[in-house]
């Protein structure tokens, strides 16, 4: 996981990490775990995160350079049920 786009969007919003781990409902040193990558962060923080920084979780995790959140037709487009 790229964890320094974490700390760069965090920092590109003048926020402290404290600011975000209250918007996680968890603690900062937790939250600082997290961007230093020693702990794995739930898909449910990742969700939460990328919803309040308004982009996907493929941006925050790396697997994307495009900051905008994918539309929810393009999610499916190409998916088959």
């Amino acid at each position: 996981m790229n964890i320094n786009r974490l700390k760069e969007i965090r920092e590109d919003r003048d926020l402290y990490q404290k600011d975000v781990a209250n918007v996680l409902n968890i603690s900062q040193v937790q939250y600082s775990r997290y961007e230093t990558g020693i702990r794995l962060i739930p898909i449910d923080k990742l969700a939460k995160l990328a919803k309040f920084y308004n982009t996907s979780i493929d941006y925050l995790v790396g697997f994307t350079d495009e900051r905008k959140p994918y539309s929810k037709s393009s999610v499916f487009k190409d998916y088959k049920f």
